[in-house]
């Protein structure tokens, strides 16, 4: 059984193969396939209208020049079935008359089939009516002119063929389409997951642009307020000038092994010779500490306050905080302007949600008050804003409201925001 089972599939495989083929150079090559089977067949009607046609005629004594001529008025019109299916149909239905007419009762006749298979393959359905009454005609003189039988053997058998062969192509028909959707299909999923990829690319980038504007702002402001206060202090205090390049130079090194980090992990695989890239965590809410030592040092007096019972928070929301916290104190070393304060408020409330504000002493109230990062394409204030909206928070930033002055920024984000 299982040898029998192996030949069968065998032969199986074997006939898809030649199917397969034979569709291929219809697909390349089709005025050649149309020109073979029409050449086929005009010569087997040829070659039965040399007397093969007696042997079933009702009237063996029809001209032989008459047989000749609508034998290939029956196959000479093939070659023209695929742009013109009906219209050849009716020709081949002319001969077809002419032929159970005279009682030569041509098997040519049959090529028919071939065309009226191709009518439900290539053209709208309803058209099958139009070949079905194109196809009915000789059949009913036939069996009028020579009843040699009932019936059901002269048009209903026929008439049965016609039906089979069309219900056939219909077959091929959908599957050929279903065919046609699955690979259209594979082609919208092919384009979705390119358009997701550049998407998930373009994400990441803007991930990306927000840390190191994060990263180089924050720093560089410090070694700006570092420089300027050590500029001050090295005609007058030589100890705190030091102090100030000593803050400077450990600044750098941080932002520097920030940036290394930041970059080193964007590599597929780190060059050869080369150590992979050192991993740390991201930085949390208790590197706040740390970040406020630094501001502190730049000359921004900087108060802290928690409030409420602190939650862990995951790593994502922890890192949003930091960074929105590091953003609104570089605005304020580089606008607030001399003898400003700052003051930073991380709020808990019931469960994981929190909140962080962050206000200074700045200009005036309705003085003008430029964001680091808005001006020239920069990415201060819509860098906080996108942060917030990845966990479905709220960020607002403005001035305060008179006599105070300064500015504020507060973000918000909820316990059941998603991680």
């Amino acid at each position: 059984m299982e040898e029998r089972a192996e030949g069968v599939g065998a032969l199986t495989a074997r006939v898809q193969s030649l199917l397969h083929r034979v569709r291929v150079v219809d697909r390349r090559r089709p005025l050649v396939w149309d020109a073979l089977l029409t050449g086929f067949f005009v010569v087997a009607a040829m070659t039965d209208a040399r007397g093969g046609w007696r042997n079933i005629a009702a009237n063996p004594d029809v001209a032989p020049e008459l047989v000749a001529a609508v034998s290939l008025v029956l196959s000479l019109p093939l070659l023209w079935r695929r742009r013109r299916p009906l219209a050849v149909l009716a020709v081949m239905a002319a001969g077809a008359l002419v032929s159970q007419w005279t009682g030569a009762l041509l098997q040519a006749a049959l090529i028919q089939l071939v065309v009226v298979f191709n009518i439900a393959l290539r053209l709208p359905l309803r058209r099958l009516w139009w070949a079905m009454a194109l196809v009915l005609p000789p059949l009913v003189v036939g069996a009028v002119r020579f009843p040699r039988g009932s019936w059901d053997q002269l048009i209903v058998a026929p008439l049965w063929a016609y039906v089979l062969v069309a219900l056939g192509a219909v077959v091929v028909r959908t599957r050929q389409e279903y065919t046609a959707s699955l690979l259209e299909r594979a082609r919208q999923l092919e384009v979705e997951r390119d358009q997701q990829a550049r998407l998930a690319a373009a994400a990441e980038r803007a991930r990306i642009a927000r840390e190191m504007h994060d990263i180089i702002g924050h720093n560089l402001s410090v070694i700006t307020g570092l420089a300027d206060g050590g500029r001050y202090a090295a005609a007058k205090s030589p100890e705190r000038a030091a102090q100030a390049l000593d803050g400077i130079a450990s600044t750098s090194r941080q932002a520097l092994t920030e940036l290394r980090r930041l970059l080193g992990v964007l590599r597929d695989e780190p060059p050869a010779g080369t150590a992979p890239p050192e991993l740390s965590p991201q930085p949390a809410l208790a590197d706040l500490d740390q970040l406020l030592e630094g501001v502190r040092a730049a000359g921004l007096p900087v108060r802290f306050t928690v409030r409420g019972e602190p939650a862990a928070l995951p790593p994502g929301r922890q890192l949003t905080v930091y960074r929105v916290v590091q953003e609104a104190l570089t605005n304020t070393l580089k606008h607030a302007g001399p003898g400003a304060t700052a003051t930073v408020e991380v709020s808990y409330g019931s469960g994981a949600g929190v909140a962080v504000t962050v206000t200074d002493t700045g200009p005036a109230a309705g003085a003008p008050r430029p964001v680091s990062g808005e001006r020239a394409g920069g990415r201060g204030l819509t860098g906080m804003r996108e942060r917030a909206a990845l966990y479905d928070g709220t960020f607002e930033a403005g001035p305060l409201p008179a006599p105070s002055g300064g500015w504020r920024v507060h973000l918000s984000l909820p316990k059941d925001s998603v991680t």
